[in-house]
This record gives C-alpha cells, sequence and structure tokens, in this order.
C-alpha cells in the first residue's frame, strides 16, 4: 500500500501540508496517510478544502505511482528536537539508505514552507522525478544536520546551557510546576521560593527550595544572587502586588512567566473583567457593579423572584468570595455579608451581582504571549469538601484532564475568546503575558465567561501540566518574548490525566496539623502516578509533616480518565495522615471523575427527510431511559424537516445543512465526518437518509454507526421505502418489519442489532404495511441505543466468528460431504435443515422421517442480547 507519513506536527496543521497530503492521494494514488505525533491533521484534513480521510481507495482515474512519502515538521525548539531525536534519526536513515521507492520531504514552520521545492515540485518527485527526489533529500538532510549543530552547542558539550529558573509560591500548582520546568535539558536548577516538603524532597536534583519569607524584594534578591535566567510566578497576589513590573526594572534581562500589575485586574477586580468583557462583545452572565449595598440591595428586591443571582467579591478573596444564594431573601443576606459585613475585607468594597448560569463548569488555562493565545486542554475540578458534590465549598478537592465536555467545536470557541482578551488588552496598553485562567460556563447557550484569573489553577495544573508535550521552560520563554506563535504547543495523545487532594479531616474548616505523612515511599513503586505536595514540610528529623488544610494532590495517568483514575486512587490507598496519638486524620472524595466517566453517549444524526424516527430517540433522551443526547443533525437537503428537529433541541446541538453539489461521495463523507468530530459525536444514526455512504466513511464509524430499513433482513435488502413494502407483498410473507443494523459498505449488509416484527395481514398494501412498520422504527432505534451504552452489541467478529474462513471451510469440505450423499438423504450443505427417510434409506421403519433443524450463530447471538 502506498502511504504518506507525517510526522511531528502536532498541533500544527498548515494549509502547504494539507494541500500536499490531498494532492499525494488525488494525483499520485497513495492510499493511506499515516499522522505520527500529528494529531491535528486528522480533522483539518476531513475539513473544507481538502474533505479527505486518511485511508482511502484510490481512484480509478488515477495513476498508481510505485512511490511513498515521508514529510516531516522540522522542530521549531532545540527542546522539542531531542525529546523525538528518533523521529529525525529516522528521516536520515530514510534518505541515506537511497530508498527510490520513498521521497522524504522537510516543512519548516518558521518559514511555511517545504524545504527543497514547491508542492508541485514534490508531486513530480512522487511521479517519478528523481531530479526533484533528490533536491527534496539534500535540503532535509541540511535541515536535519543543523538541528544536530544547535542541539550540540545548546544541550551537550562546553557551551551546555545551564539556566537558573525560580518558581513563585509554596502550593502543589508550584510543586507541579517546577517538575515540569525541570524536565527541561537547558535547566541547571528550579528554585522553589519558599516550596514546600514536596519540592525539598523532590527527587530531581535539580529542584531545590530557596528562601523563607517570600515577597516581592526577597525574590528579586535571589534572582540576582542566582543569576535566573526566568522567574514563573505562581500565585496571584505577588502578580497583583506588582512583583513582575519591580522585577523589570530591578532585573531587566530576566524572563518573568506572569502578567503585569495593570494586566492582573483581570483577576484583582471582578468589577474590571466583567465591564472589560461586556465592552469587547465576549459572552458573560448579565450582571451590575456596586460600590452602595443600599443601591445593591435595590437592584435585588427590583428582580423577579425566580431571577437567581450570584453574588461576589470584586476583590482577591483567595477563592472563597463568590456566594450563591438561592432565593432573593439569601440575595440580599450575600450583599450584607460582602459589603456591610466585610465577611472578605476590603475584597468586597465593590461588589458584582450577576444572573446565574446553567451548565458544566470547565477550567481552562491559555498561554499568552502578549499577542495571542493557545489553549491548553480543558480541566474540571471538584469544589466541594465531599462526595456527590455535597458540603462546603473548598479550593479544589480534585480534577481531570482532558474535560469530556469540552469538545473540538468548543475548544476553538473558548480560544478565541482567550485569544481576543489578549488582543484587546493589548490594544488598551497593558498587554497580557502568562497564563490566563478562563473560568468557563457550558450554557444550553454556548460558553460563557465567569470569571479570569491571572495564574494556573490548583489542582487543575496537577493535571494539565502532566499533559503537555513540549518543553514548558521553551514554552513559558516564547511568551516572555512573543515568540508563542512560532512554537509547536503540543500535547500527548491518547492519555489522561486525573488528580485526587488529600486533605486534612475538617477542611475546609478547622483542621488539625503537624501530623505525619505515611506512604509517600510507595510512589516509587507505582507506574504513571505522582504525588504533589502543597501544605507540607520537612520537620528535623526529615519527616514530611502536614502544614495545610489541602496537602497533598496524587495524579495518575493513564490512556484513558478511568485507568488515570485508578492509578491515582491505588495511591492514594497507600497514603495516611497520622497524628502522634496514632488518630488517622486524612480526607479525600472518592468520587472525583465519576460523572465524567459516566458521561452521555453524544449521538450525531445524518438525515434528508421529516425525521419521524428520531423523535423517540429525543424523548428517550430527555426521559434519562437513554444515557444518550444528540449533539449534532446533519442533512444533505437545506429544507429537510429533520433539521427543525435539530434546531428545536437548542443552539447547542449543530443543526447543518452540507451542500454535496461538486463533490465525490468520499468528500461529502469526509465533510460530515469532520462536522460530527466537531461536535464531539461517538454514535452515527441514520434516520431516513438518502445517500450511500462511501467506504471511507463506512471504516472510520465502523461498530459505532447504525440504520434503519423496512424489512427483516437479509430479506429485501437494497431496496427503499414503499418498494421494499411491496416486495414483501408480492412475496407472501406472512410477516414483515424492520431491522436496525450496523452500516458497513455493503448496502444493507452490516451485522444486525434489533429487528422488530408485525403480521403481514390479507389484503396490505406497501402503504398500509409502512404505516405499521413505521411506528417500530424510533422504539427500535431507542432499543439499539440502549444495547450500545450497555455495552452488549454482539457482532459475528466479537463472538470470534469470521464469515470469510466459515465460507472458504464450506468450500474445502463441500466435495466430501457431497461424497456422503445416500438415499433417503435429503439435504444441502449450507442450509439449515434436512430430511432423512429411514424407509428410503433402507431401515425397516415404514412412514418415518427424521428431520433436523439447525441454525447459525446469528441467532444465537440474538438470543444472547
Amino acid at each position: 500500500m502506498r502511504k504518506a507519513t507525517a510526522i511531528g506536527f502536532g498541533a500544527r496543521a498548515p494549509p502547504v501540508v494539507l494541500d500536499l497530503l490531498a494532492k499525494s492521494v488525488e494525483e499520485c494514488g497513495i492510499q493511506e496517510v499515516r499522522p505520527k505525533r500529528s494529531q491535528a491533521l486528522l480533522l483539518a484534513l476531513l475539513q473544507a478544502p481538502y474533505r479527505s480521510f486518511l485511508q482511502r481507495d484510490a481512484n480509478e482515474k488515477t495513476t498508481l505511482y510505485p512511490t511513498s512519502l515521508i514529510i516531516y515538521c522540522l522542530p521549531t525548539t532545540v527542546t522539542e528536537y531531542t525529546a523525538a531525536s528518533d523521529e529525525a534519526a529516522s528521516v536520515r536513515s530514510q534518505i541515506l539508505s537511497g530508498d527510490e521507492a520513498t521521497v522524504v520531504a522537510v516543512y519548516d514552520a518558521t518559514t511555511n514552507s517545504i524545504l527543497g521545492g514547491t508542492t508541485e515540485d514534490l508531486i513530480e518527485a512522487l511521479t517519478g522525478n528523481s531530479e526533484k527526489q533528490a533536491a527534496f533529500a539534500a535540503a532535509s538532510l541540511k535541515a536535519v544536520s543543523n538541528l544536530d549543530s544547535e542541539a550540540a552547542a545548546q544541550v551537550v558539550g562546553p557551551s551546555k546551557r545551564k539556566d537558573v529558573v525560580i518558581v513563585v509560591g509554596s502550593g502543589g500548582r508550584e510543586h507541579a510546576l517546577a517538575v515540569a520546568l525541570a524536565k527541561s535539558p537547558l535547566i541547571s536548577e528550579v528554585l522553589c521560593c519558599p516550596g514546600n516538603g514536596g519540592t525539598a524532597a523532590e527527587k530531581n536534583p535539580k529542584i531545590k527550595n530557596r528562601g523563607a519569607n517570600q515577597n516581592n524584594n526577597t525574590v528579586i534578591a535571589l534572582a540576582k544572587e542566582v543569576g535566573a535566567k526566568m522567574v514563573v510566578v505562581g500565585p496571584e497576589a505577588p502578580l497583583v502586588a506588582g512583583l513582575v513590573d519591580e522585577m523589570k526594572v530591578a532585573c531587566p534581562d530576566v524572563l518573568c512567566f506572569g502578567p503585569s500589575k495593570a494586566a492582573a485586574e483581570l483577576e484583582a477586580s471582578k468589577a474590571f473583567s466583567k465591564d472589560f468583557l461586556q465592552e469587547h462583545g465576549i459572552p458573560t452572565a448579565k450582571y451590575r457593579n456596586f460600590t452602595d449595598p443600599d443601591e445593591a440591595i435595590k437592584y435585588v428586591e427590583s428582580l423577579n423572584e425566580n431571577d437567581r443571582q450570584v453574588v461576589k467579591a470584586s476583590g482577591l478573596a483567595a477563592g472563597k468570595g463568590v456566594l450563591l444564594p438561592t432565593t432573593k431573601q439569601e440575595t440580599i443576606e450575600a450583599v450584607k455579608e460582602i459589603m456591610s459585613d466585610k465577611a472578605f475585607g476590603s475584597a468586597g468594597d465593590t461588589c458584582v451581582i450577576e444572573s446565574f448560569l446553567t451548565g458544566p463548569e470547565a477550567s481552562c488555562f491559555a498561554l499568552c504571549d502578549g499577542k495571542t493565545a493557545v489553549l491548553m486542554p480543558a480541566s474540571q475540578d471538584h469544589k466541594r469538601a465531599l462526595d456527590n458534590d455535597e458540603g462546603l465549598n473548598t479550593g479544589g478537592m480534585g480534577a481531570y484532564a482532558p474535560a469530556p465536555c469540552v469538545t473540538p467545536d468548543l475548544h476553538k470557541q473558548i480560544e478565541a475568546m482567550c485569544k481576543k482578551t489578549v488582543e484587546k488588552m493589548a490594544e488598551r496598553g497593558t498587554p497580557y503575558i502568562g497564563l490566563l485562567y478562563a473560568g468557563m460556563m457550558l450554557t444550553p447557550d454556548g460558553p460563557y465567561v465567569l470569571e479570569f484569573n491571572c495564574r494556573f489553577g490548583d489542582p487543575e495544573t496537577q493535571v494539565v501540566l502532566p499533559l503537555l508535550e513540549t518543553d514548558l521552560y521553551e514554552v513559558m520563554t516564547a511568551c516572555c518574548t512573543g515568540t508563542l506563535n512560532q512554537v509547536d504547543v503540543r500535547f500527548k495523545e491518547g492519555v489522561a490525566a486525573a488528580t485526587v487532594v488529600c486533605a486534612a479531616k475538617g477542611y475546609p474548616e478547622g483542621y488539625p496539623k503537624g501530623m505525619e505523612i505515611t506512604g509517600l515511599n510507595e510512589e516509587q513503586s507505582l507506574a504513571n502516578v505522582k504525588i504533589y505536595h502543597a501544605g507540607t514540610s520537612l520537620d528535623e528529623g526529615g519527616k514530611t509533616r502536614c502544614t495545610g488544610g489541602r496537602v497533598l494532590a496524587v495524579t495518575g495517568l493513564g490512556s484513558d480518565l478511568k485507568s488515570a483514575l485508578q492509578n491515582a486512587y491505588k495511591c492514594v490507598g497507600k497514603l495516611d495522615f497520622v497524628s502522634d496519638s496514632g488518630e488517622h486524620l486524612m480526607h479525600y472524595r472518592s468520587d472525583i471523575g465519576r460523572k465524567a466517566i459516566q458521561k452521555k453517549l453524544r449521538i450525531g444524526v445524518l438525515g434528508s427527510t421529516r425525521g419521524t424516527a428520531l423523535i423517540p430517540v429525543i424523548e428517550a433522551c430527555a426521559s434519562g431511559r437513554v444515557h444518550a443526547e444528540i449533539v449534532a443533525v446533519l442533512s444533505n437537503k437545506p429544507s429537510a424537516p429533520i433539521l427543525e428537529k435539530g434546531t428545536a433541541l437548542g443552539p447547542t446541538v449543530v443543526s447543518k445543512y452540507i451542500s454535496a453539489q461538486g463533490l465525490t461521495r468520499e468528500q461529502y463523507d469526509a465533510e460530515c465526518t469532520a462536522a460530527l468530530l466537531g461536535a464531539g459525536v461517538d454514535y452515527v444514526i441514520l434516520v431516513g437518509y438518502m445517500r450511500i455512504l462511501s467506504r471511507p466513511f463506512c471504516d472510520f464509524w465502523s461498530g459505532r454507526c447504525i440504520n434503519v430499513h423496512p424489512s427483516l433482513l437479509p430479506k429485501h435488502a437494497g431496496g427503499m421505502d414503499l418498494a421494499v413494502h411491496q416486495a414483501v407483498i408480492d412475496a407472501q410473507e406472512e410477516e414483515s418489519g424492520c431491522t436496525i443494523h450496523e452500516v458497513t459498505e455493503a448496502v444493507d449488509g452490516g451485522p444486525i442489532v434489533i429487528q422488530k416484527r408485525v403480521k403481514v395481514e390479507k389484503g396490505d398494501t406497501a402503504e398500509s404495511l409502512k404505516a405499521k412498520v413505521q411506528p417500530l422504527e424510533g422504539p427500535a432505534f431507542v432499543e439499539a441505543i440502549e444495547l450500545y451504552c450497555k455495552g452488549k452489541v454482539i457482532s459475528y467478529a466479537d463472538a470470534g466468528v469470521s464469515i470469510d474462513a466459515g465460507n472458504k471451510l464450506v468450500d474445502l469440505i463441500k466435495p466430501y460431504c457431497k461424497a456422503t450423499r445416500r438415499a433417503g438423504c435429503d439435504a444441502d450443505l449450507g442450509g439449515f435443515g434436512g430430511l432423512f427417510d429411514l424407509a428410503a434409506a433402507g431401515f425397516e421403519s415404514k412412514d418415518t422421517v427424521l428431520i433436523g433443524a439447525t441454525d447459525g450463530v446469528g441467532t444465537k447471538l440474538r438470543i444472547a442480547q
């Protein structure tokens, strides 16, 4: 098979490369595109104007050439190159092998070009032009050699970089930052100021604690003393206090990751951030700002009793200045608590009253360089102290990432909001550099910004940073120097992270301190686990003891969220906080990530007609009968009534007409697949869809796409609507019905999931039979979805049965079976029954016939379901 292998593109999907890959498929007969560490290429290729699956059949009109393609994305940083040096080695080896059957080319992100020639030149190389092949090989080899020289200068040898970085702060967030930064080969020391017991005992010798008293002056003095290259500010208080501004004056050569005092106003003043959002048209809840408590109370009294509000202290309140009253009277009491009683001190001098929003929340981190922003994978945290989201609010009892509720489409929307925020902050003369933390509410009307924070969140940092593949130090350097667009910020593919916070009993109210933490050494014996310290310190005897409410955050990694949680909880089970009197005083939630694991099945619908059969599915989703939700309805007909059904489900459901004009079947299916993936679809149902699907589509959605046919398959396959019902009547069948089957390239030939039956009465017409069968289709869809949700849909392949192997066996044994035929035997090989006349066979048994009836595995599977 001729293939094109794209290596190392990560989050990049440059049009010049997409154009090359699409043309190599269309013009050169490439049958498969293989992305390696290039997760963005799949969705980008499916979208217009490329509309190409990764695997496809060669076009009959395309000339087939015997060459394959390797396109390598040149790393933009030294650490990216060294971390994946095996990729460059394989490219170099391929070039030096002299293999003319593979064309090698390199894409340079800094110039947005393919080195050695144009796209047209590369197509010529693929069609056998040896001169063009040699030009690309030479340019590629030179580029890789240049990287070798640069890596040698910075990572090894006498000129090796030995940068010192200071991390300001003492929590679990700062421990996670220190661990991630220490992975960089460009850093010799990560100094935590003041740090905690975990950073003091960290097994990576690069990480150390320096400076017990953290303030702006001590940080500046430490930076001068150690010759720091960068200061990374963890908590918000130093940022709001102007640490970055003072550093720029006192140490102009030291990079500071974090916003200036003016830019940090986005967190320091909720009133400012709400005004900013409204001014620039970034979605946020309806609100009013107040400095007079009497005016605030009058405003609340003027509201409708059912108009629920949220009351916030505008200033910094250690994450506790947000109150969630449920009635008008409670809202008035909340205003008094903040503004009159000064429960949060001067932070409540200004009060924000805003409409209560509904929907899942997501924590979204954006890396910012003053000009643009790059969104990291979204996470979700658990604020309540107890299981089932009960108890008091806390700083966070656990988190996980990536958050399943943030689909690719939502990710784009949220990233666009963050980019707009950075652009508008620059326009007002307060460029935002560092980490912008957008607290988002995914409402039925789309994503809304709840609030901004000017730093990494805790405990979300402990799950997001472990997913980062790119060197954090070089990413932060790019943020500080305004060159973020030159760095490919990429994240690990197929990896999830979950963290469980271990707190002192009693937190967030009064809690004990000083307990010894036992079981910390168990971390070393567990794979894919990291313990981040927050409220800890080392005593004189070297024992780690509790000094705060939230003490540890235990992070597990896995191929999915379930395995990540299992790894985290396995480690948590080995930990304890033991007082001097022997009391066990550790508390943690046992349900972190449970809702995400049990998330609803996300259904996408393809339809061309009224979509009557969709109504029972909509009702089953709404009632909770099926643990699913419809998130996309697509049609090839602009006026198909099924689109109205999608629109009626709300603005967050993608209801879209996609034109097929001028497109091949495969191109159209690719564009539909892109829309389905963007909406986060897991499962596709075809409801009155009047198109034949291409093989690449069927392969892509294999086992996750079902259709309904108005007969009892395999009878009358391939027909449509009234023609099928007429065929049933013409065949004088006694029953008919509908069949839900998995979609395969063979029309109506996929594995049967559900069949529902009706009697065919004498005098039935095609119309009357349709009237009896059609009402069964919606309920049949519902039952099929129920089976899928329960994981009980079984196919021949699932049962270990190969149809092809069975047919081959029949062909092999057929002549031998025929040789055993004898008088009295009336049966055919491959049939489901036979007769054996004993008298005809020579036995003394007059008028006795044995009947053998057998059935295949299909019915057994159906019974098992």
